[in-house]
């Protein structure tokens, strides 16, 4: 291949750089959230009375600053599903309210380990709180031990389970990814063409400059 085929090759490889970042940026950072999206949705209208998680890792918003200032309302925290004999005093722990509705979840600290009826059961506080909370949690209803938070990713994470955050956060994403393949693969066809087509014509000038010899020696 000639200097300017050459030259032509590097052009376009060169042009489709900034399209291939920009599938490497897409698929890093939107495919996890579209996975983690999806896994949560569906895992929350299969097991209603369950926290939605994914492996042993429980992602929770958290709506208030009773844990101030180790966590801030509208963090988003990452609890791990352990064994509650494993559970000791001061750990941060996330458990469904024995005070609440039955479905609502609190995250507070232990500040002392106790049984009830042979149960295990946990004495809980918020940080921020006077008092400790009125009742005892069983075993049964620690969801997990905080881990650690996202600061403020909670509004984000709220604002996905909207009909708008599913548009942007789940269909927008997977269009631009549909979007970007299609351009790619269609410059990459564009490429193609052009070097057949550079080829053919340098083969034409080949043949062309061998019969032009090949007539002056006769």
């Amino acid at each position: 291949m000639n200097q300017k085929n050459e030259n032509n090759t590097q052009t376009k490889t060169s042009a489709n750089k900034p399209l291939t970042v920009i599938g490497i940026i897409l698929c890093v950072i939107l495919l996890p959230i579209l996975i983690v999206n999806v896994t949560l949705i569906i895992k929350s209208y299969v097991n209603k009375d369950e926290v939605p998680s994914i492996g042993k890792k429980v992602p929770m918003i958290v709506m208030t600053d009773s844990m101030y200032p180790v966590i801030h309302s509208g963090d988003l925290i990452i609890c791990n599903r352990v064994d509650t004999s494993e559970i000791k005093e001061k750990d941060v722990i996330s458990f469904f309210d024995p005070s609440g509705n039955g479905t609502s979840v609190v995250t507070h600290r232990v500040v002392g380990i106790t049984e009830e009826d042979g149960v295990l059961a946990f004495k809980t506080k918020g940080d921020a709180n006077n008092a400790e909370d009125q009742q005892a949690v069983k075993a049964e209803k620690v969801v997990g031990v905080y881990s650690f938070r996202i600061p403020k990713a909670g509004h984000v994470a709220m604002f996905m389970q909207t009909t708008a955050g599913l548009i942007i956060c789940v269909i927008l994403p997977l269009i631009l990814f549909v979007g970007y393949d299609v351009i790619r693969r269609r410059r990459f066809e564009k490429a193609n063409q052009a070097d057949t087509a550079a080829l053919l014509a340098e083969l034409e000038e080949l043949k062309a400059q061998k019969a032009a010899k090949e007539k002056d020696v006769q």
